[in-house]
């Protein structure tokens, strides 16, 4: 999650290009990203992002149905962005380098205000999240390579709940997320590693 990404801006998740529908979606997107620059989640409503898209309220609630439905959309297309895992050559300095990437990632305005309208606007308990999927397949590589190596590590499920599950805490909370807090995160979940992999 280390890419700026900005809805429409070609450097998110890529889809087939095809006429209008594809044109609808790219112009929503930018409408809601343009949005949430000056204003809360909670503020923005479908009439809003409308108008901001020069498309129809009725073409954006037939396609998306509720804003609620259209900010988890937008903001997941954002906060999803595949990235390779550092290689460092021991899985202390992997897990650290990995960490403070996030850390700096989530610290930033534009980040830190996607995360916000997507929990704000998810309603419901849900089964699978994108991001935190994308962090598992991250986490299970990095054992992995620590597994190849025969060193000690913690399991990805002991990552995922004591460093990535802390760093999206304190960013959704507004709490501070730094380079000292990855570090620390890191060295407890480190500690775990108390049996070869």
């Amino acid at each position: 999650m280390t890419t700026n990404t900005s809805p429409g801006d070609g450097s998110g998740p890529q889809r087939r290009p095809g006429g209008r529908s594809e044109r609808v979606r790219v112009a929503v997107y930018t409408a809601v990203g343009a949005l949430l620059e000056g204003q809360p989640a909670e503020s923005i409503t479908i009439p809003h992002v409308a108008d901001l898209a020069g498309v129809t309220p009725s073409t954006v609630y037939r396609r998306w149905g509720s804003m609620d439905v259209l900010l988890e959309e937008v903001a997941i297309e954002v906060l999803t962005a595949e990235e390779p895992v550092p290689d460092t050559g021991a899985v202390t300095s992997d897990l650290a380098a990995w960490a403070t990437r996030i850390a700096a990632d989530l610290a930033t305005p534009r980040r830190h205000k996607y995360l916000r309208a997507m929990i704000w606007a998810r309603s419901e308990v849900v089964d699978e999240c994108p991001r935190w999927e994308i962090r598992r397949r991250q986490a299970d590589a990095i054992v992995a390579a620590a597994k190849g190596r025969g060193e000690r590590s913690p399991t990805a499920d002991q990552i995922l709940v004591h460093v990535i599950a802390p760093l999206y805490h304190h960013a959704a909370f507004g709490m501070r997320v730094d380079d000292a807090f990855a570090a620390r995160l890191v060295a407890d979940v480190i500690s775990m590693s108390d049996s070869p992999v």
